[in-house]
């Protein structure tokens, strides 16, 4: 039995606690309210900044999320790269960058592409002391970026020479382009070029006295339309091109049809290693990546279109549903729509759902998938974005009409704004989203550029004969040397045949293993 005297005491002091506790409630409830004020400059909690300096903390805010070390340093500079001489550390001024000041700078981002680029160097140090591209002079067109660089740099490493420009206005990381030139290589590039200096720069890299290229590497097409229609004489000596992109292969195979290609082309685009890779896993990551910094966006829940679900739309729409997006596709093609339902997705037509969507994505290759019609229609703040290599996917030239008005808002992120004030979210000028906007995964993109240095080499040094004038597809043991060289970065190991079982299959024991009809 507990002691009562002792009892009592407990509860008296427990009564005096909250006696003192009501006493102070009461004491603070009576207490006049203060406004809570910055020691420093009295500025009130509840002060909202100014217009000026909301606009100016959304500009800071943007900058951080989407622009790049080059944007930053120097996109502030009056004047184009073309009005300015500049040399690099060893007195050269072939090139045309943004600032080669910015060189040290893009030197690091080049090291560091390459250190998830392993497959790359690795063919690098096999290959570098055969020199298999000596005496090619290699004119290209791709993407400036640190992960171009590192297979610009080992094109150099075999051997050849390299003149370079940009595929798109929007996608060339500045110090990058310093840090080639710095490195010597010829390239004419900056980030945000007008239609006239994306022209000017394709010029430079083929038109040079005493410098004639005797391979192109192309992506888009660009490059080479240039070549057939100011220097179709250049082809005389061209012993090969390589493409990257849809766009660029369709214009190959028309030229092929209407029997104008005079040179052996490798459609790389079509390869297992980049369309089943670069196509797929790269877009699946990066189109988040480009619409989280542009937009700051949130998916889930939000209606979204995606249009083609080919490889880039497979990825692009395995992204968006993984965070909730409600996904909608149109396609063209009966066996790609046929996969779509099976993965889950409605299959409409774009007139049935653009008033609902909030999102709409391109990726067909082709021209005018959303015209000035969609975009009337849509509903007001709708996202529009391309994630195709070609710019006309998105009828953009419709909307530069005097009833319209344009407002950047951000860096690539213009609103377009109708005579009612609806507003459309217009990214890149409908120009690639990914390399445009953000960055892409450095790995994957390791699997493209090996994939197009040993087309290259295949090209320039195939006996006479063996490539005609027409488009090929990269050898199957060329595919699968590719992926092998990758597999070490994830300590993936191969199992290998037994002798019978390679006879059972009918297959050698190297590869390759697969015929060429198959689809992986």
């Amino acid at each position: 039995m507990p002691d009562a005297a002792g009892g009592d005491e407990m509860k008296q002091a427990k009564e005096i606690e909250d006696a003192e506790k009501f006493n102070f409630m009461a004491t603070v409830t009576k207490a006049p309210k203060k406004q809570i004020q910055f020691a420093d400059d009295m500025q009130e909690f509840t002060k909202f900044p100014t217009k000026s300096g909301r606009r100016s903390l959304s500009r800071s805010i943007s900058q951080s999320s989407t622009d790049s070390y080059s944007s930053d340093s120097s996109d502030d500079e009056e004047g184009t790269p073309r009005e300015k001489h500049q040399t690099n550390s060893k007195g050269s001024s072939n090139f045309c960058v943004k600032n080669i000041k910015q060189a040290e700078f893009g030197r690091r981002e080049i090291e560091i592409a390459e250190q998830d680029m392993s497959a790359l160097i690795s063919l690098r140090k096999r290959a570098q002391g055969e020199k298999p591209l000596a005496g090619a002079k290699i004119v290209g067109c791709t993407h400036i970026t640190a992960q171009t660089a590192v297979l610009i740099e080992t094109l150099c490493a075999l051997g050849a020479q390299c003149r370079w420009s940009a595929c798109n206005i929007y996608s060339t990381q500045n110090e990058v382009a310093a840090a080639l030139a710095e490195a010597g290589v010829a390239v004419f590039s900056w980030k945000g070029e007008s239609e006239d200096d994306f022209w000017w720069c394709i010029d430079r890299c083929v038109n040079m006295d005493g410098w004639q290229p005797n391979m192109i590497l192309d992506d888009g097409g660009d490059l080479t339309h240039w070549v057939y229609k100011k220097y179709p004489n250049v082809f005389k000596k061209i012993r090969g091109i390589v493409e990257e992109s849809v766009t660029g292969v369709h214009r190959l195979y028309q030229l092929s049809k209407a029997g104008k290609l005079c040179v052996p082309a490798m459609n790389v685009n079509d390869s297992v290693t980049k369309q089943k890779f670069d196509n797929l896993y790269c877009c699946r990551e990066s189109i988040l990546d480009g619409l989280k910094r542009t937009t700051d966006v949130m998916f889930g829940g939000k209606q979204v279109v995606v249009c083609g679900y080919g490889e880039v739309g497979k990825g692009c729409c395995a992204a968006l549903k993984a965070l909730g997006a409600i996904v909608y596709i149109t396609e063209i093609d009966p066996i790609c729509a046929l996969q779509a339902c099976m993965d889950g997705f409605r299959v409409v037509k774009l007139n049935e759902v653009i008033r609902q969507m909030d999102v709409v994505i391109t990726c067909t290759g082709n021209k005018n998938v959303v015209t000035r019609e969609h975009l009337d229609r849509m509903k007001n703040s709708c996202i529009v974005c391309n994630m195709g290599h070609s710019n006309t996917e998105i009828d953009v030239t419709s909307l530069r009409t005097p009833e319209l008005t344009w407002e950047r808002v951000r860096s690539q992120v213009d609103h377009i704004i109708w005579p009612d004030g609806k507003r459309v979210v217009l990214l890149a000028e409908g120009r690639l989203l990914n390399l445009s906007c953000s960055t892409v995964p450095t790995f994957v993109l390791s699997i493209t550029a090996t994939t197009q240095a040993l087309a290259l080499i295949e090209l320039y040094n195939a006996p006479e004969g063996r490539y005609k004038q027409d488009v090929y597809l990269l050898p199957k043991k060329m595919d699968e040397y590719v992926a092998s060289l990758h597999l070490p970065s994830f300590d993936a190991h191969l199992t290998e045949l037994t002798d019978d079982q390679a006879k059972y299959m009918g297959l050698n024991k190297n590869g390759p293993f697969k015929p060429n009809y198959y689809r992986y």
